[in-house]
C-alpha cells in the first residue's frame, strides 16, 4: 500500500482509493502548486497507514456512481487495524477539510470536527491562509 497524497492512497493491487469526505491540501495535482500543509497531511495519512492492512467501507450515499469518482478511484471510509477511522482524524487533527461537496453519512459530524480544529488552531488551521 502507497500514499498518493493525504486523501488518496493505493492499495493492492493497484486500486486507487479517495477518502470519502475529506480534503487534504495538495501535494501531486498537475495543475496545482503543493499546497500549504500537504506535505503535513500526505506524511501523517502514510505514518497512520504504516502498511497495515485497512478496512475500507463504501457510503450508500455512492452507489448510483458504483462507489467511484470521476477519476475512476473508489470512495470509501478507510479503518486502521486498531479502529481508527482515518477519515475523521484527518479532520480532527486539522490535516483536513470537510469535504462537503457531494453528500455522505458523516456529514454532521465531520463539519463539528473541522470546527473544533479550526478553534484550537490545528495542523493547517495554524499555518496555512484561506
Amino acid at each position: 500500500m502507497r500514499v498518493v497524497d493525504g486523501d488518496t492512497i493505493v492499495v493492492s493491487p493497484n486500486e486507487r482509493v479517495r477518502l470519502i469526505g475529506v480534503d487534504t491540501p495538495e501535494t501531486v495535482h498537475p495543475a496545482k502548486a503543493v499546497q500549504c500543509f500537504g506535505r503535513e497531511a500526505k506524511e501523517f495519512t502514510r505514518r497512520m497507514i504504516g502498511g497495515q492492512t485497512v478496512r475500507l467501507v463504501l457510503d450508500e450515499f455512492n452507489e448510483a456512481r458504483r462507489h467511484r469518482d470521476k477519476y475512476g478511484r473508489i470512495l470509501a471510509y478507510v479503518y486502521l487495524k486498531d479502529g481508527i477511522f482515518l477519515n475523521a482524524d484527518l479532520v480532527r487533527r486539522g490535516y483536513a477539510h470537510a469535504y462537503t461537496r457531494f453528500r455522505f453519512r458523516y456529514v454532521v459530524e465531520f463539519r463539528a470536527l473541522e470546527r473544533e480544529a479550526r478553534r484550537r488552531e490545528l495542523g493547517l488551521w495554524s499555518s496555512c491562509r484561506f
